[in-house]
């Protein structure tokens, strides 16, 4: 009796057509009340109504697996990326029918209306492309596909449901990552915003002594080397390798921020996996440290081949705290465990002077030993705010007290460039560009 009801009950649903036959017949039971020609009509058409609905289910239930179906992703997401989905389809009916698939797609993405429309001919296959994109890392569950098929007659559909439970883990934007490093094997940074920054001077750093084309540095002319060979030899130089970059992500409550679905620190945290990669790449050493009220994860710089996925596996576990951060804790850590002069790029947000200054003297602490680049943020919304006109005295007084936040902002940058801070105020939106942009200029500057 369970597997009866299972497949011939369970699955079975009324269409909008049967709805409307059934009102239409309603209508005419109401009409053959007060017209005597119009008694037998009503039962005439529930008697065609009845053979069409048996008709139709037993078109719909006579093949057992009528349709079939299956989605396909990727085996991880991309946080902040459109990610996408494939929904495979295929009619093993020998008619045409109407479907309607709707996917149980996962519980954080709150969205209920992940379903598609398609016909489908005998034997047709088709696919159903869509997207997703994440705004949180962790663990997504996927649940079943539910197909619901109308046969030709269209009175009753018939569920089909597809189990395919899936675990998706969501990681920081490797998308981003792998645009990044496509631009640069292809020398096209700069289509996404990449400077070329001017190289002053020459790294300490020897690389060959090669024959002088147009275009050389006639300075680099090396005169032994052209009087032995009889033509002009110059000198080759690198930039300097095995240079140690440190990024340090905030995970206080100051980095909670939401900004278009993501968190402050998730761009910071895509923004660490780029430059990381930009790094290794430059053959310089890449490390991670993340604190709040305490010091989370440290990963020692590297350089070799599987730091990449190591960095990404740290960060892939990162979740923001809800207390002040301790910059002391900070000071105290790369002061015992980083020892060699490093570029130190600090991810974090200010909102006021006072907050800054409060952090200041550790700050400066930690430049005494590294070079210090901090990164912080920009309020989008206020620059919404100071760009729209004042139409009233209460918009004049939110417009100027938005403008005093945003001028605080740049003045906070100035602050700590005064004590020999690097700085970078970006909005998050460009904050992988900027920061990599920062870290060119201060190699090609040989400040490292």
């Amino acid at each position: 009796m369970k597997k009866f009801w299972s497949y011939y009950i369970a699955p079975l649903y009324f269409s909008r057509r049967w709805h409307i036959a059934i009102s239409v017949g309603a209508i005419l039971f109401v009409a053959a009340f007060f017209l005597s020609w119009m008694r037998l009509l009503p039962f005439i058409a529930f008697i065609v109504l009845i053979v069409l609905f048996v008709l139709d289910y037993t078109l719909l239930f006579s093949n057992a697996s009528g349709i079939f179906a299956a989605r396909s992703h990727a085996d991880r997401f991309s946080n902040g990326d459109e990610n996408p989905v494939r929904i495979d389809l295929e009619n093993q009916y020998t008619f045409a029918i109407d479907v309607e698939v709707i996917d149980e797609i996962p519980h954080q993405f709150q969205r209920r209306n992940v379903s598609f429309n398609t016909r489908l001919v005998p034997g047709e296959q088709q696919h159903i492309d869509y997207s997703l994109r994440p705004v949180k890392r962790g663990l997504y569950s996927f649940g079943t596909v539910n197909v619901y098929v109308t046969g030709p007659i269209g009175l009753i559909n018939r569920r089909f449901k597809f189990a395919q439970p899936a675990e998706v883990p969501v990681y920081p934007s490797y998308i981003q990552l792998r645009r990044y490093q496509l631009m640069a094997i292809s020398n096209r940074l700069s289509e996404v915003g990449v400077k070329k920054v001017r190289r002053l001077g020459h790294s300490l750093e020897f690389e060959q002594i090669k024959e002088y084309v147009q275009g050389d540095d006639y300075r680099t002319l090396n005169w032994k080397a052209t009087a032995r060979r009889g033509s002009l030899m110059v000198n080759n130089f690198t930039d300097e390798k095995s240079q140690q970059v440190y990024c340090i992500i905030d995970k206080g409550r100051v980095m909670k921020m939401p900004f278009e679905g993501l968190s402050l620190m998730d761009y910071a945290i895509n923004a660490t996996l780029v430059l990381s990669n930009v790094a290794l790449t430059k053959q310089d050493k890449a490390g991670l440290v993340t604190f709040s009220e305490q010091v989370g994860s440290f990963l020692p710089a590297n350089k070799k081949a599987t730091q990449m996925q190591a960095i990404l596996e740290v960060l892939y576990n990162q979740k923001t705290r809800y207390l002040e951060s301790d910059f002391e804790q900070l000071y105290s850590l790369l002061r015992r465990k980083v020892s060699q002069r490093s570029l130190v790029v600090l991810f974090t947000n200010f909102e006021s002077m006072s907050g800054m200054k409060r952090q200041l003297p550790y700050l400066r602490k930690i430049a005494q030993h590294h070079l210090l680049l901090i990164v912080f943020f920009e309020n989008t919304e206020l620059k919404n705010v100071i760009a729209s006109p004042a139409n009233n005295i209460e918009e004049v007084y939110t417009k100027t007290i938005a403008e005093k936040f945003a001028f605080e902002k740049r003045m906070i940058a100035k602050e700590l460039q005064q004590y020999g801070i690097q700085a970078i105020l970006t909005t998050p939106q460009q904050l992988t560009i900027n920061t990599i942009n920062k870290y060119l200029e201060l190699k090609a500057r040989q400040l490292i």
